[in-house]
Formats: C-alpha cells, sequence, structure tokens
C-alpha cells in the first residue's frame, strides 16, 4: 500500500484526538477508516479485561456481538492474537475455530469465515485489546501489507488513550473513579449490566449517581428486570465494596421466620432456636443488606424494621440486649407500595423511610434494540456450554426478539436462548458445528399486555350439576389459582397479589380445594 491512501485512511483520525467526542462515535470511525484502508467483511474493537475480550464497537457483524462476552480461554485464535506484539494473518484453511462464524452481516447463512487477520492493541506496554479483521472470501487478506495494520493499530491504540483520558477528566474526584471502574470492570461477566438503549443509560447514570452515598435504594421494577443485579451494582460501586453485601427474600419466608432471619434470635425464643444466631442485619454490618420483594413483609416486621433504620440499633428476638448495626440497605419491589400503603398492607413510615432514593428499572419491552444485545450474551454463554463454534440469531429471529412483549421480562429471555438452543442441537442440527436459531426455533408469538376487551379469552364457567352451586364456585376458583399459580411459576406470593387476597388465606383456600403444591412456604420459589 502506497503512502498516500495510508495517509488518507489516517489523517481523519488524527483529526479526530483533538475532538471532544462520545466514546462509541469515536471507535465507529476508528473501525471505518480501518475497513477503508484494508478492505474486508467486518472488523471489531475488544477491550481486554481480565481472560474476557469485551467488544466495544463493531462494524460489518451481527448486533448481538456487542452482547457478547468472549472468553479467551475458549478462543484459539484470540490467544494466538493477544500472545503476539505484531499482527497476525491466520490461513485461509486455518483448523482453529473462528469466534466471528456466522456471526457477519454478509451473510444469513452457515458460512465460516475465510479469512481472519488481527493486531494487539498495545497501552503502555501492556495488551489493552484487539484490532480483528474478517473477510467471507478467501485469501482476500493474503495480499495486504501487515505494515499497514501495524501502524493503523498504533494510532487506534492513541485513540483509546485519548478517550479513556477524556473519561478520567471526566470523573471530579479519585474516589469516584475508583467506583466507576468497580462498576465497569466487575470481573464476573454474569453480573454485567448490558444495554445502550436510553432508558439503560438513564439507569446507569442514576445507579452511579447513588452508589456513593449511603442513601436508602428502592429499586422498582417488573418481575425479571434484574433488580438484584442492580443491586449488586451499587453495592461494588460503593464505598462498602469490601463488606459484605447481605440478601433475603423476604417472599421466601413462612411470616414467622422472617423476624429472626433479620433480627437474629437467642436459644428458646422459639420452637426449635437450640442457639444463638446473628440475624441479616448483624450479618451485613459495615456493608450492604438487600431486601428483596420487600413489599411482602408482614406489618409487624415492618414496625420493627423502621425502628432498626431510624436508631441503627437492634435486638435479636427473645433478648432484650440491643446490637448496633452500621448497613446501607437496598430494598426491591415489583408491587405499587404507594398502592399497598393506601390499602392499609404497608406502612407508609417505613415506605417513605425506603423510597429515598426510587431507582427505576426499565421493562426489557422499553429497552429497543437491547434486546439483541442481551440476546448475544446470552447465545455466547450457551455456545460456550454446549460446545458449539458458533450460536447465532437468523434476521427473522432478530426480527421476532425485536417483536416480541417481553413480559417476563430479562429472565424470560435468558431462558428462551438457552431453552431453544438446546431443543436446536437435540433436533440434530448442526452438521457442522455452527449452530443459527430462526424464528420458528423461538416460539415467540407477539403479545399485546394490554389486550382489548374483545380480544380476552372468554371465561368458561362449570356447569351446575348435582354438586349445586358450592361445588361450581370451588370448581372455578381452582381453576383461576391453578391458571394464575402457572403463569407466575408457582410462585404463592406473586399469585396472591394478582389475585388480591393474602398469602396465607390463598394457602387455606388452596389447601381446601386440594390444589397439589402448598405444602411449600408462600412465596417460594421452586
Amino acid at each position: 500500500m502506497t503512502a498516500k491512501p495510508l495517509l488518507t485512511a489516517l489523517l481523519p483520525l488524527v483529526s479526530d484526538l483533538s475532538r471532544d467526542l462520545p466514546d462509541q462515535e469515536r471507535y465507529r470511525r476508528l473501525l471505518q477508516a480501518l475497513r477503508t484502508l484494508l478492505p474486508c467483511d467486518a472488523a471489531a474493537l475488544l477491550r481486554l479485561e481480565g481472560d474476557w475480550l469485551v467488544p466495544l464497537a463493531i462494524d460489518g457483524l451481527a448486533t448481538d456481538t456487542l452482547g457478547r462476552r468472549f472468553k479467551v480461554s475458549d478462543h484459539p485464535r484470540f490467544q494466538v492474537l493477544l500472545s503476539r506484539p505484531q499482527p497476525t494473518r491466520f490461513a485461509s484453511d486455518s483448523p482453529l475455530p473462528d469466534p466471528y462464524d456466522g456471526l457477519v452481516e454478509a451473510t444469513d447463512v452457515d458460512l465460516h469465515v475465510h479469512d481472519c487477520m488481527g493486531c494487539p492493541l498495545m497501552i503502555e506496554e501492556r495488551p489493552w485489546g484487539l484490532l480483528t479483521l474478517d473477510a467471507l472470501t478467501p485469501g482476500q487478506f493474503q495480499s495486504l501489507e501487515l505494515d499497514a495494520l501495524e501502524a493503523f493499530a498504533s494510532l487506534a491504540a492513541a485513540t483509546v488513550t485519548v478517550a479513556e483520558r477524556i473519561d478520567q477528566l471526566a470523573l471530579r474526584v479519585q474516589d469516584e473513579q475508583r467506583r466507576a471502574d468497580l462498576f465497569r470492570q466487575a470481573t464476573d461477566r454474569s453480573q454485567e449490566l448490558i444495554g445502550q438503549s436510553p432508558a439503560h443509560k438513564r439507569l446507569l447514570e442514576e445507579l452511579r449517581l447513588v452508589a456513593g452515598s449511603d442513601l436508602t435504594v428502592l429499586i422498582t421494577g417488573e418481575t425479571g428486570v434484574g433488580k438484584e443485579l442492580v443491586a449488586q451494582a451499587l453495592h461494588q460501586a460503593s464505598h462498602r465494596a469490601d463488606k459484605p453485601m447481605i440478601s433475603l427474600n423476604c417472599a421466601a419466608l413462612p411470616d414467622t421466620l422472617v423476624e429472626s432471619e433479620l433480627f437474629g434470635h437467642v436459644r428458646g425464643a422459639f420452637t426449635g432456636a437450640h442457639g444463638e444466631r446473628r440475624g441479616k442485619f448483624e450479618l451485613a454490618d459495615g456493608g450492604t443488606l438487600f431486601l428483596d420483594e420487600v413489599g411482602e413483609l408482614p406489618l409487624a416486621v415492618q414496625a420493627k424494621l423502621l425502628r432498626v433504620l431510624q436508631s441503627g440499633q437492634l435486638q435479636r428476638l427473645g433478648s432484650d440486649r440491643e446490637h448496633r448495626v452500621d448497613v446501607r440497605l437496598i430494598a426491591a419491589t415489583n408491587r405499587d407500595l404507594a398502592t399497598s400503603v393506601r390499602a392499609g398492607q404497608f406502612r407508609a413510615d417505613l415506605y417513605h423511610r425506603l423510597s429515598v432514593y426510587p431507582l427505576p428499572v426499565p421493562a426489557l419491552r422499553e429497552r429497543g434494540r437491547d434486546v439483541l444485545l442481551l440476546a448475544g450474551f446470552f447465545l455466547e454463554q450457551n455456545r460456550s456450554r454446549l460446545g458449539l463454534d458458533s450460536l447465532r440469531l437468523t434476521k427473522a429471529a432478530e426480527a421476532a426478539l425485536l417483536a416480541y412483549d417481553w413480559p417476563g421480562n430479562v429472565r424470560e429471555l435468558e431462558h428462551l436462548i438457552g431453552r431453544c438452543a438446546l431443543k436446536a442441537l437435540g433436533r440434530g442440527r448442526p452438521a457442522s458445528r455452527l449452530l443459527a436459531l430462526d424464528a420458528i426455533d423461538l416460539e415467540l408469538t407477539p403479545i399485546t399486555r394490554h389486550e382489548p376487551e374483545a380480544d380476552r379469552p372468554s371465561l368458561h364457567y362449570p356447569a351446575v350439576h348435582e354438586g349445586g352451586l358450592r361445588e361450581a364456585l370451588d370448581g372455578y376458583q381452582r381453576h383461576v389459582i391453578e391458571q394464575c399459580l402457572q403463569r407466575h411459576g408457582h410462585n404463592w406470593a406473586a399469585a396472591a397479589r394478582e389475585l388480591g387476597i393474602d398469602r396465607a388465606n390463598l394457602g387455606r383456600l388452596a389447601r381446601r380445594l386440594g390444589i397439589h403444591g402448598q405444602q411449600q412456604a408462600p412465596g417460594a420459589r421452586p
């Protein structure tokens, strides 16, 4: 390649170094220039985080690639690229599996990537990440000069350095920088908050804002949106990150045990209390206590919780001795607690104490194309678990995901991807180690959450036979409760909320009607 085309491709990037651009725009321009300089079907910029490569920008690859997290030890080509300081060009017939097989947008069929080359980005003499180029045409890169890629990689490293320094200048103090790094670079990839939609970005900004304080946070949102992940991110980005985070699902315990779980008990406090036990508050001392489904707390326990929040002092069940604790409380609920307060089901004073900083988590249907990024994350998890070289979505499958309403939110998407990948593999596909999930594999039916009255399924009332009205009513109640339990995965607390009755009353009614499964603690998840 002559010097003129090289300068033509690089000069705009040199100009960008002095401009204040969003990181995504800066990286997008970088990859566009790379594809101009070295024609290819796809290019990607990936950041190295421990043993993982995280895509920051892509050009020519499927959207869900941005949601994938590539474990370096699972991908031999990435290992080779990171082990060499200079650019590497793989032979078209290289036996090493390519991480992007089936992900290049130029095709929607199961074609292997034939040509691949890449280069590590070195910052302060340490590998920061990778630039990768891929082509579907065999031999496309054989005539390219590796010197051009090496020169481009040097400029790309400068671009990354500028972007990171601009980010650092935007953080006011060193403590905020530490918290942002903890939040961004969590080593457990399964706990990562993934998304680029405006709704998701607003959530992250709110999270970063409140994480450094000791304010009580009330996380709200529908079932399955990831409220527990948000709570974990709050803890990891706080100054309490080196202290424990203790969690308690308030709906998973019988009312008689909630108080003991929260505050502990002494020997003889109740039948079966054979020794002293510290509660969740004491276990979380110095750290964070996360109360999930806090709206399910009994009223009697709500009063004692309020006292602890106000004074920082608690008494174990059966004891007069007081213990002082220093705990940052994070609570979560999928209920409208303000409505519960008006209905007399939740204390108003506790509600105001918990909602010092309300943090709503958007539903998946409000996050637009984030569903594809999250799908990519789950696809990569299942690809590794199932031993495939590639697991991807066809365009029709992507369209189906975008059209669906996601009543179960992110949790529903995670289970859907895992189930469909396993079923598709079980049907004997694929002949190669590339597996593409089509719309028909997903078995999704577009859902309208608020159906017009005319479109709702009609209720079928049981006929009144020799049993009379009482038997007919029992049959109808049994049918309604069983259907409700199925919709909520046999979560008794959620079913009770939908039916508008107390959990204990629902359990007694279920026993009388002979509904199986009520022997588990009301609200417990299977």
